[in-house]
């Protein structure tokens, strides 16, 4: 039996260790520890829930504008603008989606909530990252809320103002999760 070389120097161990390599700290990550709420609460906890809202108005954001491409073709005169009743059906499926691109992981000691449309920063350069279990609904449930107390209607007049205006409907506005006027909820009593 012939063996090529590299594959000799593989099973003898003689390989080299580009330098520098060898002399780094290894790469070492932990997943976040959940405390009861992060676990267990059907709503999604105070802390994670400007994360959340960004996400959700990120979501609406990117339906709404893939939905509004659709309608730019050659033969539709440059409509760009959804009827009622496809900005209601677009909405609509951006809260029922899957949100399986969410998560929760801890950054500089900080649990945050992270997936497409959040960037927290400086991103560390290797994190664990819990998806699945409680986020997918609460993210939906979320999104039905905003549908709720602002409307289709609202909700699309901000989108059609830019990505910015929508997120500050959603986020920022008045009590809004992201304002620094949020209430206090009794637990943080």
């Amino acid at each position: 039996m012939r063996l090529s070389l590299p594959l000799l120097l593989l099973l003898l161990g003689a390989w080299a260790i580009p330098e520098g390599l060898g002399d780094s700290a290894p790469f070492t990550a932990t997943a976040p520890e959940l405390d009861d709420e992060e676990k267990y609460s059907a709503h999604m906890p105070a802390h994670l829930r400007c994360d959340a809202c960004k996400a959700v108005s990120y979501q609406m954001w990117q339906h709404l504008a893939k939905a509004e491409a659709k309608l730019h073709t050659p033969d539709s005169g440059g409509r760009r603008e959804l009827s009622e009743s496809e900005y209601t059906d677009v909405l609509d499926r951006s809260c029922s989606q899957t949100w399986q691109d969410y998560g929760v992981r801890e950054v500089n000691q900080v649990k945050r909530l992270t997936g497409p449309g959040l960037s927290n920063g400086q991103e560390p350069s290797i994190s664990v990252m819990i998806t699945g279990g409680p986020w997918p609904t609460r993210l939906s449930v979320m999104c039905l809320h905003y549908l709720g107390e602002f409307g289709e209607d609202q909700i699309y007049e901000a989108h059609q103002q830019g990505q910015g205006a929508l997120k500050a409907l959603l986020c920022e506005g008045f009590q809004g999760p992201c304002s620094e006027e949020a209430p206090v909820t009794r637990a943080e009593l």
